[in-house]
């Protein structure tokens, strides 16, 4: 470590302001390489809080300080690095600081930057302070007018948060914009953009009969990529106020796409930012999953006008109060608009995929921390994924009408106010007359449960008792785990294949269910069904309940048996990806013995006799048929094999294919469509099902037949969705025809940026010998920036974080890659580059020799000069025992 001052943020020390700010005034004189700010903050000193004046700062240049109108001495204050100290203050004042910015300069994104050439700001979580001094915290709240000059010929368009009050032209060529926000919000939701942009214009009409301008904000000629986007915003809209009673409460709500962008978006009140992926879309640049994630982030943003703004955190260990309530909310909308079973299985997959590991590793942590170096670095799968799912078992526990009511009183009480996720639970608890104390430790408890069930059927007295055993493994820096309340949702399944009615011991009044949550909140419980007339398999954690990982005794017929009969959609979905990744391991198990594979063909009938059901939606299927990642598979290993577990897969699903060849071309020749492309749910299942049989079909050598059909697909398709997933599996394929493919699209595409993204990506995550080879020779690429945190993802983030045998090769060159990556972008932008890290935290589950290798390459990065406090408290948590 060199260089690295670091200061552990705790969340037992939380002291509130010494001083209130109860409004703002802002002037920006913005210029590329020398902006200057002007702020008049209206201070009133906090009685229950002594002490002087604190205010954070980062790389800026202070120009003056007036209190009152009067310049103050140097001598009534102090600065370094990081803050500015004013003590003596009078009680009420107000305070002028005028300092000086270069955004130009500013590659880290945060704060105010240039990107394309227009100004632009990301404050969340603390990039206020790289922009004027101020007590940088989300419990100071007050309400901001802001006014803007700049160039009127270069920078056109001046947008800040709330509403446009009054504009003008000055001289030398200058204009002005003011604008105001009339409720208080912390500085993080502070926003200014400044461009030359064009304006794609719609209105909503509110229930109670407002009209509100919408307003998308993008590079002149994507005009015609925002149409999806603005339908996403209205529906949002409208179902926030027919699900939650939420209205928008200004005139105006404007949505702003750029280029340069660290996150995906940014609620910032009535000025939304956007990376333009997140915003841009048409049938030939955009995939329907690009469709439906632009859906969902429209409405995550929108959504947080109210959950997140109206009401906010009190300090930032409180992050996921907004974000998994948010994350909550957009995923009940999707859930909506869209197939619910088909998004809680989206939702799962990436709760396995991203959050089941990092809750399992080194940088496990609540979704309520106790302490953080860097907050950025804690916009984690934790704070979102996980922080969702603890608020959908409330809703489980309550019911859909209890939580309603939660919600309601939430906001009766906290609106405009900095609160904690007590204050959130409390609302639960007293809108329902409910005791929540126990539920609470899944803010404050790290780690996944894992959950051991047996079960047993007692013939003569018609009675299946289940029996369920939790454990918390011990996470980094936490001992001697609790028990948790678990609202576990089961069922039982008879052998006709129909849920048997349920009557819980001791409850024998009541009216039987089909499918009941239980109350799981001890090291071990029982629960017995009564009037129980035949043997069942039991399907536990129905709709995935509970963020869990469960451990059964299901034999393969069970699995078999559930994957065909299961009402609960998502049990269905996750037999079949138990019963994979049974096969996949086992198949690990005889590669590392070096014995000869074999195929079972069980498997397969059970997903042929899916595709024979025509009660099942397309998107259903697709998801039915699409095997377990390498990475979930390796995560059930005690040492992970990555290339052991490709291999097997690639077995697996070749077998598939052969045994179920005839199916798969029916699937996709009946897939086909002759109409226009549509993005709706509908159209996107049928594209989804066609390109699952295609994937099949190409893991088939030396087989003309489905080589013709991928072909075909790439030239002829009408769409990207299509078009991408034909490349995708060309670009694995040695010699000409990958060669040739990508080739064709990078001419095609040469000028689309977010389009290019994909042509990196895909070749990132391709199959071929030379991979990495292939990545790096792709850096020199014109279309490639380190500046660009897009191109980094798509790129090195694909490479790493989404081919994982390649990544993970024995000569440990994908380790030293990342860490040169790492090392790089630490100059540059430090949040970049410390998401990229987190492959390398993963060492404790390789063997020996990798272990070393990856350990290596991390102490490495701790040892380069200047390290950030970001990528810092990454790589030495990653590297700690």
């Amino acid at each position: 470590m060199k260089n690295v001052q670091v200061n552990a943020i705790h969340l037992k020390d939380y002291i509130a302001p010494s001083f209130l700010v109860n409004h703002v005034d802002l002037e920006f004189i913005l210029e590329p390489k020398k902006t200057i700010v002007t702020s008049w903050l209206k201070l009133t000193r906090n009685p229950d809080v002594g002490g002087p004046l604190v205010l954070d700062g980062d790389e800026l240049r202070l120009l003056s300080i007036k209190v009152d109108g009067k310049l103050l001495e140097t001598s009534k204050y102090a600065q370094d690095n990081s803050s500015l100290t004013v003590d003596g203050l009078p009680d009420t004042c107000v305070l002028e600081i005028k300092t000086e910015i270069d955004p130009a300069l500013n590659t880290q994104l945060e704060g105010l930057y240039l990107s394309g050439g227009n100004f632009c700001t990301q404050c969340e979580a603390e990039g206020f302070r790289r922009i004027t001094f101020y007590p940088d915290r989300p419990d100071v709240m007050a309400t901001y007018t802001v006014t803007m000059h700049a160039d009127l010929k270069s920078h056109p368009v001046l947008l800040s948060n709330g509403n446009l009050i009054d504009q003008g032209v000055g001289k030398n060529g200058k204009h002005w914009a003011r604008w105001h926000d009339p409720f208080p919000k912390p500085c993080y939701l502070f926003a200014l953009v400044a461009g030359d942009l064009a304006c794609y214009e719609d209105s909503y009409h509110s229930g109670s009969g407002q009209d509100v301008a919408l307003k998308i904000f993008v590079e002149h000629g994507n005009e015609d990529k925002c149409a999806y986007a603005m339908d996403a915003l209205k529906r949002s809209m409208r179902w926030d106020e027919e699900r939650f009673g939420l209205e928008y409460d200004l005139s105006i709500f404007n949505i702003v796409a750029v280029s340069d962008f660290n996150m995906g978006a940014m609620e910032n009140k009535s000025l939304n930012i956007f990376n333009s992926k997140c915003v841009l879309a048409s049938s030939d640049t955009a995939t329907d999953l690009e469709f439906e994630r632009i859906e969902a982030i429209v409405a995550h943003e929108y959504f947080h006008n109210w959950t997140g703004n109206r009401v906010t955190c009190r300090d930032w260990f409180q992050l996921s109060l907004k974000e998994g309530l948010t994350v909550y909310r957009d995923q009940e909308f999707t859930s909506d608009m869209r197939s619910a079973p088909v998004k809680r299985i989206q939702d799962v997959r990436t709760l396995r995929a991203r959050q089941f590991p990092e809750d399992a590793g080194p940088l496990s942590h609540p979704i309520r921390p106790e302490t953080y170096i860097e907050i950025n670095n804690f916009y984690t799968a934790t704070i979102y994924e996980k922080g969702a799912e603890v608020i959908r078992m409330m809703q489980e526990i309550l019911g859909r009408d209890g939580f309603r009511k939660g919600v309601d009183l939430y906001f009766e009480r906290h609106d405009n106010q900095a609160v904690t996720c007590e204050d959130f639970v409390v609302a639960m608890e007293d809108a329902n007359d409910v005791d929540l104390k126990h539920f609470r430790l899944w803010y404050s408890q790290a780690g996944t449960p894992e959950v051991d069930t047996t079960w047993s059927y007692d013939e003569v007295n018609k009675s299946f008792t289940l029996n369920l055993t939790q454990y918390t493994p011990v996470a980094h820096g936490q001992e001697g785990k609790r028990p948790l309340h678990i609202p576990m949702t089961v069922g039982l399944v008879g052998r006709d294949g129909k849920d048997l009615p349920l009557i819980l011991e001791g409850e024998e009044g009541k009216q039987g269910e089909t499918s009941k949550t239980l109350r799981f909140d001890q090291e071990q419980q029982s629960f017995t069904f009564i009037s129980v007339d035949q043997c069942p398999v039991p399907s536990i954690n129905r709709n995935f309940s509970s963020p869990i990982k469960l451990s059964t005794t299901y034999s393969d017929d069970d699995l078999r048996f559930l994957m065909e009969n299961d009402s609960d959609a998502f049990s269905r979905w996750d037999a079949s990806q138990n019963y994979a990744t049974r096969l996949v391991l086992r198949m690990v198990k005889t590669i590392q013995e070096g014995t000869e594979l074999e195929y079972d063909s069980n498997y397969a009938q059970a997903l042929a006799r899916n595709i024979a059901d025509e009660t099942l939606d397309p998107a259903f299927l697709a998801q039915m048929l699409s095997l377990p990642s390498i990475d979930y598979v390796a995560e059930q290993m005690q040492v992970a094999d990555f290339a052991a577990v490709d291999q097997a897969r690639t077995f697996l699903k070749a077998g598939i294919a052969r045994e179920l060849y005839e199916q798969f071309l029916e699937l996709y020749m009946c897939g086909k469509e002759n109409t226009a492309y549509s993005p709706d749910a509908v159209s996107a299942g049928k594209r989804a099902i066609r390109n699952v049989a295609l994937g099949f079909l190409g893991t088939l050598k030396n087989d003309p037949k489905g080589l013709d059909l991928i072909v075909g697909q790439y030239e002829v398709s009408d769409n990207m969705t299509d078009r991408m997933a034909a490349l995708t599996l060309l670009a694995s394929m040695e010699g000409e025809v990958g060669e040739k493919a990508l080739k064709s699209f990078e001419q095609r595409y040469s000028h689309d940026t977010l389009v290019m993204d994909k042509w990196f990506a895909v070749q990132a995550i391709s199959k071929i010998p030379d991979t990495l080879g292939q990545v790096k020779n792709l850096l020199t690429h014109p279309a490639f920036s380190y500046k660009n945190p897009n191109k980094v993802r798509a790129l090195i983030g694909s490479f790493t974080g989404a081919n994982p045998a390649k990544f993970h090769a024995d000569n440990g060159e994908g380790y030293r890659f990342l860490a040169d990556s790492i090392i790089h972008l630490n100059g540059i932008n430090p949040q970049v580059a410390s998401r990229l890290l987190s492959p390398l935290g993963g060492w404790r589950r390789m063997d020996g020799n990798h272990q070393k290798m990856m350990k290596a390459e991390l102490q490495r990065i701790l040892d380069t000069e200047n390290l950030s406090k970001d990528v810092f408290e990454v790589a030495s948590k990653s590297l700690a025992r």
